[in-house]
């Protein structure tokens, strides 16, 4: 790029062209050179697209723990182009970096707490690292123990709100509860409240909607599992802590039709409930193929929302698991030795729902993990 005419060019006349690009094309040019990343990441240009750009829907992939890059990257699938991006994350001076979730164009990310890559590893503290791979502005939380990062699953929401939920206890971190308040009876940990989890097994599958978390736990025995549902609110976490089972006497036996249900949020007062859909109530039933139900949470009424076809399951048969990530009206699916993603998207014709995402990023055994990520140059950490 060093003899590019755009080198050459003024940075204002550089700013006028790329501001009338989509965003997704900005997030693309920023990643061809050094001198392009520089000249679409000042303040005075991410100012003048911050009234005009639209959040960029993608699909996220988280990287194996096992797996610390130099050269850290997240890796997004933009299903509207059928494209993948890649988003530099060597900004953030840490020494290991696992992006876990995203809320309000914020990414979230478990890092080492140390102050350079190069410095020797042997602080076991984790910290959450929340940043703008758009901007490159972060701000760290108050840090966490390695444990919490091994086994927690995080969620973010508005107001700066952050979970972390284990089998045991709960994390709670806001900016508007400060340990210093006398009023409430949770522990404090470094800033964060802590809860006992109250839930009678593990939580599978957390998300947040709204104001409220819901989460599957199975209540059933080593041989048989028997799943429910469960909400709490976080309006009022800082004094309560206080688990309910949702359920209603017409759902029958809708957590029996499906094999290692998990939850998706949907859009609006929705989440989709996903697994396979067993062939009979046999203990060892064998599954058909991938079912998509959407319950509407204020109706509590369920409704078919997707079926994997048949000729795409059959490459999914032979996987033991599957894993399950997406968000709106996208719902990804992954196993091993599959090579590639099942993406089904709602559009309202059901021929068209499904389709293949090729060329993931990445080695190993291909089972995936990911979230959603509404990629925004007005978010600041």
């Amino acid at each position: 790029m060093d003899s590019s005419p755009f080198n050459r060019l003024p940075q204002d006349t550089l700013h006028h062209i790329f501001s009338h690009l989509p965003l997704r094309e900005i997030a693309a040019a920023k990643c061809i050179c050094k001198a392009l990343h520089s000249a679409l990441s000042t303040p005075s240009f991410l100012h003048l697209l911050r009234t005009q750009s639209n959040p960029l829907s993608l699909l996220a992939l988280k990287p194996s723990h096992r797996h610390v890059s130099p050269h850290p990257t997240l890796h997004s699938f933009d299903p509207s182009s059928d494209k993948w991006l890649r988003f530099s994350l060597s900004f953030l001076p840490f020494a290991a970096l696992h992006p876990i979730t995203s809320s309000h164009g914020l990414l979230y990310l478990w890092a080492s707490n140390q102050n350079s890559r190069n410095t020797p590893g042997h602080n076991s503290q984790k910290a959450l690292v929340v940043c703008n791979p758009l901007t490159g502005q972060f701000k760290t939380l108050p840090q966490l123990g390695s444990a919490w990062s091994r086994h927690g699953s995080v969620l973010a929401g508005s107001l700066n709100v952050v979970l972390v939920l284990t089998e045991l206890a709960i994390l709670y971190y806001s900016e508007n509860v400060h340990p210093k308040d006398d009023n409430f009876s949770p522990n404090f940990v470094n800033n964060w409240l802590k809860f006992s989890s109250n839930l009678p097994s593990k939580p599978r599958s957390p998300v947040l909607v709204s104001d409220f978390i819901l989460t599957l736990c199975d209540l059933g025995s080593p041989w048989r599992s028997q799943w429910a549902m469960f909400k709490a609110k976080i309006v009022d976490m800082e004094k309560t802590m206080q688990w309910v089972r949702v359920e209603k006497r017409e759902w029958g036996d809708i957590f029996d039709i499906l094999k290692r249900p998990r939850l998706v949020k949907g859009n609006d007062q929705k989440v989709y409930m996903v697994g396979g859909l067993k062939s009979s109530y046999a203990l060892q039933s064998a599954c058909t193929t991938i079912l998509i139900l959407r319950l509407d949470l204020e109706s509590l009424e369920w409704e078919e929302a997707g079926r994997m076809p048949v000729e795409m399951y059959g490459c999914f048969m032979e996987s033991s698991k599957f894993k399950v990530f997406g968000g709106g009206n996208r719902v990804c699916f992954s196993a091993k030795r599959v090579g590639r993603l099942a993406l089904w998207e709602e559009n309202g014709d059901p021929k068209r729902e499904w389709k293949w995402v090729e060329s993931v990023p990445g080695s190993g055994d291909g089972l995936c993990r990911g979230f959603v990520f509404d990629a925004r140059l007005d978010a600041i950490p």
